[in-house]
């Protein structure tokens, strides 16, 4: 059978930079810090405080009180910015065959916050079981799906994709397969997650993840940096609208870039760490291209998963060389982390959003925070450093590698019509 093509037909993001599109492109090319002191709790015992918190977020400028206490945050961020996607998209829901619509998100922990204050509140009871009865429907992964398609009635293919980093960047792969092989004609997908807790945060800073530079948040995030110290933990969420080709011309939908194609592997090697030689993040690139189709020397630039972890830069950095050789020094490369923070289930989507818009308007977002060069890392490597840079970006990829040693790369090209 032919393969179908795929197209991207909506935006939206909800990310600690900007809270719509247009907010969060502006503060992406000017390399804006969304790294902050932490407000939601208090961070007296805490190693790390300071994380990317959403800014000027109020829920209620969204949704019913009411329904909003049904969700966690991460339900809600779902909500919020697969709304702004499906306006995007323009949608004529009286002609829309909603049987041919689905819904794939990512999230790589779900309700985190729900949990947390079940439990909480479960041990600081008599010892009586009293659960709210939205407890489990707030916690599970799944359930931001849900909520969108009941917003729309969208009754096509429907589940979450759960590979911790990595999970919004295989929620879009699936939803870019299952156009292509005909199951669906239109998916929105993307990714939310609200790790901004105290678990998340106690969690990620007992296993030494996250930067502890609490004198300086705003130059904390620093990938590919000598002194970088771990990454900075992120909220929000990023949605697309993808869109079978034939399905979004014949409405004359206006369309932002086709999905070229989408890699996964494994590094089989450790449940944290990366694979010393980005064994994974090789294949995982090489996987992907072979996807689209494409030579190594057909892709202008990388957007890096890139977290500001000591042994995560320099790993993803040896496996582009290795995928790209020569043509490695004429690509940009950047990381968007360094101005959004990590996002975790929500980073794939937002970056490829980041790639998407850096082809509609020919500019590289920056990566910011770069003030000593790292031995380990080839200085000839162009990794886009604090300003942004003006070129025509045809073909961009965009790299996510999860704890558990899951990777998906997605490939993101301007439409040839």
């Amino acid at each position: 059978m032919e393969l179908r093509r795929v197209v991207v037909t909506g935006l939206g993001a909800l990310t600690p930079i900007g809270n719509t599109i247009q907010e969060y492109w502006n503060n992406l090319i000017n390399g804006v810090s969304g790294a902050a002191p932490i407000t939601y709790f208090d961070t007296t015992h805490f190693k790390t405080k300071f994380a990317c918190e959403l800014k000027n977020f109020n829920v209620e400028d969204f949704l019913d009180r009411k329904e909003a206490r049904k969700m966690d945050r991460y339900a809600q961020y779902a909500i919020v910015s697969s709304d702004e996607a499906v306006k995007d998209a323009n949608f004529d829901f009286e002609k829309l065959d909603k049987d041919r619509v689905g819904v794939i998100w990512g999230s790589g922990i779900g309700g985190l916050e729900t949990f947390q204050q079940e439990v909480t509140d479960f041990v600081n009871g008599n010892g009586a079981p009293k659960f709210n009865p939205f407890f489990i429907p707030k916690m599970i992964a799944d359930i931001a799906g849900g909520h969108i398609s009941i917003k729309y009635g969208f009754r096509g293919p429907n589940f979450t994709t759960v590979s911790a980093c990595a999970s919004s960047t295989n929620a879009m792969i699936d939803a870019f397969n299952y156009i292509r092989l005909g199951h669906a004609d239109v998916m929105v997908t993307g990714g939310s997650e609200a790790a901004v807790t105290i678990a998340g945060m106690g969690g990620f800073n007992a296993m030494h993840a996250l930067s502890t530079r609490n004198d300086d948040p705003k130059t904390a995030s620093r990938p590919m940096d000598k002194d970088r110290d771990g990454f900075v933990l992120g909220e929000g969420a990023g949605a697309l609208v993808f869109e079978e080709y034939e399905h979004a011309i014949a409405r004359g939908a206006t369309i932002y870039c086709e999905i070229g194609g989408g890699g996964m592997s494994a590094d089989a090697h450790h449940i944290t760490a990366p694979h010393p030689e980005g064994l994974g993040a090789k294949n995982v690139m090489i996987n992907c291209l072979r996807d689209a189709g494409l030579k190594p020397t057909d892709v202008d630039g990388v957007n890096m998963h890139g977290t500001s972890t000591p042994l995560g830069d320099i790993a993803e950095s040896k496996a582009i060389l290795h995928v790209f050789g020569e043509h490695a020094y004429t690509m940009n490369l950047n990381s968007t982390k360094s101005m959004t923070g990590h996002l975790l289930g929500a980073a794939g989507a937002i970056e490829t959003i980041s790639c998407i818009l850096s082809i509609k308007h020919g500019i590289v977002p920056p990566t910011i925070n770069h003030f000593t060069d790292d031995e380990n890392i080839d200085p000839k490597l162009n990794f886009t450093f604090n300003k942004a840079q003006k070129r025509e970006m045809k073909v961009i990829m965009s790299n996510t590698f999860g704890f558990g040693g899951h990777n998906a790369c997605v490939l993101v090209k301007k439409l040839d019509l």
